[in-house]
């Protein structure tokens, strides 16, 4: 018991418990501490009676407890109403309702978008409260209108078409730019330029080029638009707020399968989509929980379609004899459809029972046998017709004395509009509180159908009673009898009800269009993230009351055919499309081929690797029992820098490499993700600069950024300096990558704004840097008074206070005080004046090599400077005061018209070139500079003095603290030679003191002595003669 209160279990059993004996066992019991209600019970020694009486008691407040809830009222209600009817009913379905205990209407199934509503509080509450520390205020100037882009995957005559063109005439009058994108054109076309919006068709199988970053959100239609926003789905487009509808759930339906078939991929590449977008909006509730496997925490309603009233208009003529017919029904029969929530649910057969005990008082009127009279039929539309929900309903029907043929089954999903065709009256048998009005309602009054439901709240905010269709309050059953007898008159419906009918198709007709023009409005005001020199737009509240009341038909009546196209057809077709792309990419890389055939080559393999690694592993060993010839340290340190120089010369170079070697001019163009690839140039005179190595092209001669440059691994700073960083990766060690004597770069940007050097321009610029005719320039080819951003032609410091939240200024003068070591409180800037010519933006720009390596060399100090003031602030919220809201490229915008300055007081002729034409023109005289350039501040001594200063103190002392010149390209001054050549001096002294020691360890070794002596043999000629000599000795001795 220990254990327990405590909250831990024991693992393992008492081992002092096994030792107990047989008697202990035996009392354990008698010695057990009882607990305080056994106690109580020995103690007081109570009579069990008293008891048995207290449990009665208690079960009887339950009871009344019970009575007193709500669904003990329609437990009670429809218990009178069924012993009152207890003669039609059957005594054995009433026993089974009893038995069943109540019916259970779900309502507890909501769709509450938390997460989502949380998000835009909390961006909206840090937009609010910034601060700044109190030095700073950002304000917006509003030069141009914030830009929308719908993207359609056609044109062709939808309810979708007509949301969105209400929508789009909604958006304009508050203040919105609309723009319109299609995969394939269609009849739609016309409406949207008669509102004045211009649409672009895009063709899905060719590259989609366009630059999604001219927009501040993107709206896209419909699961088949999906080919269309692929590019979002890469950098630098990832960031965009992109709302995303879905209005079918074909694809929902068929997750299951891919699931069960092992499609893996194919799920996850839907799920990266719908993980993408900011907001996935649907049109009811219903549908979020049905694409519940893709919710990402991102998914909104925004309730509202006139999808059921335009289907009615435009659908196709039925004809209702061949319907008759095929539902065993007659054209002069009563018929009824019993229709029910999209939810299923435990008591929803059982809502139906309720519904149909209700209409059998109906009976009375077509008791007639005569063939030729009419005949009641009621249609149960349902999602659910399994076996056990059909064979309920029937046993029903037969307990409540239906005559056989009377209540037939249809699916909602696929005979919705041929039931309603030939209904007379339509309930909705379902009292399940919703969040939407439901769409088969909607369907029904369109049709001119009279409608009868609860008294659900959904529902009477759209349905007043006996005006547009007929209520029933759910508690009571009985309300639904006297409803439909008023109505029905001899087996025909009563005037009233027609005229009911009638009133509720023009309810249908612009039903919710208030709830979908408000709620769009809203939604997209709240994923905006507008810059500072974009207008803010106007409030919801402005829009007019008559695009708020109606949806816009009169637009689409000049459409010479409006037949409705079947948009659930399409979407099976292109999802079946995929399906089969993705089936051929599976089947490519797994070939069926015979198992056994298999491993017989996996073992050939295996052997022949085994071999090999055995091979080299017997050589490595011979290698290194035998002397090498490995020359010198100098020739071993050559070599090596030689394979190193070598190492990236093995891929075989290209004729656009080769054709750039010879050529004065390389331009680079920095990009940064997949979504730049298609804006890129492939002609020998430009390069790519890849800002991330991940987003690099393959099989290119690109040039990789963060290999050049370790700064720009660190995404903070690469967002922040954006093409900048390439510049520093470039200019870091030029003479590796670059040889070419003047050096420019290109945004893509501009090319997507076909902006960029045409063939003819290409060839001027050439001609011009080869004759040398304005010498030391920079040529340009954008144009900041042709920037959209700058359509009231602003001045220079005006235009970059406007794209900077109104503190350029200070920015910039705080920036050049801490780089040249100002100490007053001066705001003074460099003068940019105003006399008629303009500057470059967008950093498109070309000029010497030289020249870029010392304007690389001012920049590095000024973005230090820069950097030291917003790193903090940026860094932890986000935030800075160059920018209305959060914004990862901070002070890039500051960056993009730093080289303006530079040229201007360095005393550097500025030339524009004109992308198309080829015209030079040269910009701001030097005659008209006299007296106004800051010549001494931008002179190459001083930067050169102050950049060796840097070099000094980041080479000596080392600083502990942040700092981002050094990281920024080479740290280099006078004195790092001198530390250089003692380095080697060192280092030298250190090889010779290592031989000398290696040659005394030599000399100092201990040598073993000799076992033994040994004697020297005679020469062979001493050994002949001394025999010659012993003989002759012995023959005269004889």
């Amino acid at each position: 018991m220990g254990s327990l209160d405590n909250g831990v279990l024991p693992l393992k059993r008492d081992p002092l418990l096994k030792s107990s004996s047989r008697n202990e066992r035996n009392n354990s019991f008698a010695l057990r501490p009882r607990s305080k209600f056994a106690r109580f019970m020995v103690l007081k020694k109570l009579d069990y009676l008293q008891w048995i009486c207290a449990v009665a008691v208690f079960i009887f407040f339950m009871f009344v407890f019970q009575m007193f809830l709500p669904l003990s009222t329609v437990e009670k209600d429809s218990g009178d109403f069924l012993k009152q009817k207890e003669d039609n009913f059957g005594g054995e379905l009433k026993n089974f309702l009893k038995e069943f205990g109540g019916l259970d209407f779900g309502e507890g199934v909501k769709f509450e978008p938390t997460k989502l509503l949380l998000k835009f509080q909390r961006e909206n509450g840090n937009v609010n409260n910034v601060s700044f520390g109190g030095s700073r205020k950002v304000v917006r100037f509003g030069h141009r209108k914030p830009q929308l882009a719908f993207v359609f995957a056609d044109l062709l005559f939808d309810p979708q078409q007509i949301l969105m063109v209400t929508v789009a005439t909604a958006l304009r009058t508050i203040g919105y730019e609309i723009e319109v994108y299609s995969l394939e054109d269609g009849p739609v076309h016309t409406v949207w330029k008669n509102i004045g919006v211009s649409v672009s068709i895009v063709e899905a199988d060719k590259k989609i080029m366009i630059d999604w970053l001219n927009y501040d959100a993107i709206l896209v239609n419909s699961l088949e638009a999906k080919e269309a926003i692929s590019g979002l789905l890469q950098e630098p487009f990832k960031s965009l707020p992109l709302i995303w509808t879905i209005n079918e759930k074909t694809l929902a339906t068929r997750y299951k399968n891919y699931i069960s078939n092992g499609q893996i991929q194919l799920t996850d590449d839907w799920k990266s989509v719908f993980n993408r977008a900011t907001v996935v909006v649907f049109p009811n509730h219903a549908l979020p929980m049905f694409y519940a496997p893709f919710d990402a925490g991102n998914y909104f309603v925004i309730p509202g379609s006139p999808s059921e009233a335009c289907k009615l208009n435009n659908s196709t003529t039925i004809l209702e004899e061949n319907l008759h017919k095929n539902m065993k029904i007659r054209a002069h029969d009563f018929v009824i459809t019993i229709t029910n929530s999209q939810f299923l649910y435990k008591g929803l057969w059982l809502e139906h029972a309720l519904v149909l005990q209700a209409l059998s008082p109906l009976l009375e009127q077509f008791i007639d046998d005569d063939s030729s009279s009419p005949k009641l039929k009621i249609i149960i539309l349902s999602q659910d017709l399994s076996r056990n929900y059909t064979s309920a309903i029937e046993e029903i029907a037969s307990n409540l004395n239906y005559p056989s043929g009377t209540i037939n089954h249809a699916a909602i999903d696929e005979d919705l509009y041929n039931v309603l065709s030939i209904t007379d009256v339509v309930i909705y048998g379902s009292f399940l509180e919703e969040q939407s009005f439901p769409d088969i309602l909607k369907t029904a009054m369109c049709f001119e159908k009279p409608i009868i439901a609860p008294d659900l709240s959904i529902i009477k905010k759209y349905v007043d009673d006996k005006v547009n269709g007929y209520l029933f309050k759910k508690e009571n059953i009985k309300d639904l009898s006297r409803i439909i007898l008023q109505m029905v008159s001899n087996g025909r419906l009563s005037s009233l009800a027609h005229n009911i009918a009638s009133i509720g198709k023009h309810t249908a007709k612009n039903m919710m269009v208030l709830e979908s023009v408000e709620g769009y409005a809203s939604l997209i005001e709240n994923v905006l993230n507008l810059p500072s020199e974009v207008a803010s737009p106007r409030a919801v509240s402005e829009i007019p009351s008559d695009i708020k009341t109606e949806w816009q038909w009169g637009l689409f009546e000049d459409i010479p055919d409006r037949k409705y196209v079947n948009r659930s057809l399409r979407i099976y077709n292109f999802l079946k499309k995929i399906e089969n792309r993705w089936n051929l990419k599976e089947s490519s890389v797994d070939i069926s081929v015979d198992d056994t055939f298999l491993y017989s080559i996996w073992e050939e393999e295996k052997g022949i690797q085994t071999a090999m690694a055995k091979k080299r592993r017997e050589d490595g060993e011979l290698r290194d029992r035998s002397e090498q010839p490995r020359g010198t340290w100098e020739e071993v340190y050559r070599s090596a820098k030689r394979a190193d120089r070598n190492k990236n010369d093995l891929h075989e170079r290209d004729d656009g490499e080769l054709e750039r070697t010879g050529q004065p001019l390389c331009i680079y163009e920095p990009y940064f993700g997949q979504g730049a690839w298609p804006f890129l140039h492939h002609e020998s005179l430009y390069r790519g600069l890849g800002l991330s190595t991940k987003g690099r092209r393959s099989r290119t001669d690109d040039i990789d950024g963060p290999s050049r440059l370790p700064l720009l691994s660190m995404p903070y700073y690469r967002d922040a300096l954006g093409d900048f960083g390439g510049f520093f990766a470039i200019a870091n060690r030029i003479d590796r990558v670059h040889k070419n004597a003047w050096i420019g770069f290109s945004s893509w940007r501009a090319t997507a704004k076909k902006a960029s050097l045409s063939k003819a321009a290409e060839v001027a610029l050439l001609e011009d840097i080869q004759e040398r005719r304005h010498g030391d320039a920079l040529y340009f080819w954008v144009r900041m008074d042709k920037d959209p951003r700058n359509p009231m032609q602003q001045d220079f410091w005006s235009f970059c206070d406007a794209i900077n939240a109104g503190n350029c200024k200070f920015a910039f003068s705080e920036a050049l005080k801490k780089m040249y070591g100002v100490k007053d409180n001066s705001t003074s800037l460099p003068p940019m004046p105003v006399d008629g010519d303009s500057w470059s933006v967008m950093h498109s720009w070309s000029m010497p090599t030289k020249s870029f390596l010392e304007f690389v060399m001012f920049s590095r100090m000024f973005v230090d400077a820069l950097d030291a003031q917003v790193y903090d602030e940026h860094h932890d919220t986000g935030l800075c005061y160059l920018s209305l809201s959060k914004d990862k490229h901070c002070y890039s915008h500051i960056l993009e018209l730093l080289v303006n300055v530079w040229a201007y007081h360095s005393a550097r002729r500025m030339v524009y070139v004109d992308p198309t034409t080829g015209t030079l023109q040269e910009q701001h005289d030097f005659k008209t500079r006299r007296g106004k350039m800051w010549i001494k501040w931008f002179n190459y001594k001083t930067l050169k003095s102050m950049d060796e200063d840097l070099a000094e103190e980041a080479d000596s002392d080392r600083p502990k603290q942040r700092w981002l010149w050094p990281k920024t390209g080479e740290v280099f001054w006078q004195g790092m030679y001198e530390k250089e050549r003692n380095q080697m001096r060192k280092q030298k002294e250190k090889r010779k003191q290592k031989s000398k020691d290696k040659i005394q360890r030599i000399r100092n070794r201990t040598h073993q002595k000799a076992l033994g002596k040994y004697v020297k043999p005679p020469p062979e000629n001493e050994t002949l003669n001394d025999q010659n000599a012993t003989l002759a000795t012995l023959k005269l001795l004889r």
